[in-house]
């Protein structure tokens, strides 16, 4: 369905803070701040400084709005918008929905025809992306490490082979560990940069291999922490990695050589070279 609202009608503004200089607060921003009807906020005090310190007077109604409450706050943020009211979702820093609550409530507004719009503005991930001196053209944002070793290892892992630039969010208490788990998933040479502070006072770019930034990072750090990383570099598709797909297709009654032809087609790997490989495994095997 196509979306559409009369002027008159509620909405939910989505709406970005500074991640550190209260400069960066966008007019758009600040008029919301003003204006709004309700402020639903991750964090009510952080909201009231930020407010406090681009000396704006809250006069909105100002709701807890945070992963903890996100569902049973839903309709009733919905319900004001119905009302006619501008309904303004901030979180602590960047942008609502990133790592942060709001996905919820966008997903439900938007089922529920409950117009949404957003006020762009700072992002913690563009901005490390930014300042990295790592390749932007392509990147995944993975969020935030997992908490426990082997899980950062297990996700690592599959993300060895991942090509484009990663972002990823960390605890200043854990980045060394992250960094060090990384180090063996990734490789010890793999360029990343790790981003401390942004747009703060103390601001802070370390850029390295990963094997010299987690030792750098060894002790811990302080401030809010950002991880990039270069993508994996190209590596030729081989025979090898694919012969295991051609025998299953071989198994389950296809001929060997149409076998071999359709694993080329999905994956690169020349015909003749997999069909020779899937051969050579069969005869080992037997």
């Amino acid at each position: 369905m196509v979306d559409s609202w009369s002027v008159s009608d509620g909405k939910i503004y989505v709406a970005a803070t500074p991640i550190g200089d209260a400069g960066d607060a966008t007019p758009r921003l600040r008029q919301m701040l003003e204006t709004a009807d309700i402020i639903a906020a991750e964090d009510t005090r952080r909201l009231l400084n930020l407010a406090g310190r681009l000396e704006i007077p809250i006069t909105a109604k100002v709701l807890a709005f945070h992963d903890h409450n996100e569902s049973e706050r839903i309709d009733e943020l919905l319900d004001a918008a119905r009302a006619g009211m501008e309904v303004l979702v901030v979180s602590d820093a960047g942008m609502p929905t990133v790592s942060d609550p709001g996905y919820k409530l966008v997903r439900e507004a938007r089922e529920e025809d409950v117009p949404v719009t957003v006020i762009p503005g700072a992002s913690a991930v563009l901005t490390a992306l930014a300042i990295s001196g790592i390749p932007t053209d392509r990147f995944s944002f993975e969020g935030f490490a997992p908490r426990k070793d082997g899980d950062r290892a297990r996700v690592f892992s599959v993300l060895a082979d991942e090509m484009r630039t990663m972002v990823f969010f960390d605890s200043p208490h854990r980045v060394g560990d992250t960094l060090a788990i990384m180090a063996e998933q990734f490789g010890a040479d793999r360029e990343a940069a790790v981003c401390r502070e942004l747009t703060k006072t103390y601001e802070e770019v370390k850029r390295g291999s990963l094997d010299e930034l987690a030792e750098w990072a060894a002790g811990g750090l302080k401030g809010e922490i950002t991880i990039v990383v270069s993508g994996a570099p190209y590596r030729e598709p081989s025979p090898d990695d694919h012969v295991d797909d051609v025998l299953v297709l071989a198994d389950s009654g296809m001929r060997m050589k149409a076998a071999a032809a359709y694993i080329s087609a999905r994956t690169g790997v020349r015909k003749k070279e997999l069909y020779e490989a899937a051969l050579a495994k069969r005869d080992e095997d037997l």
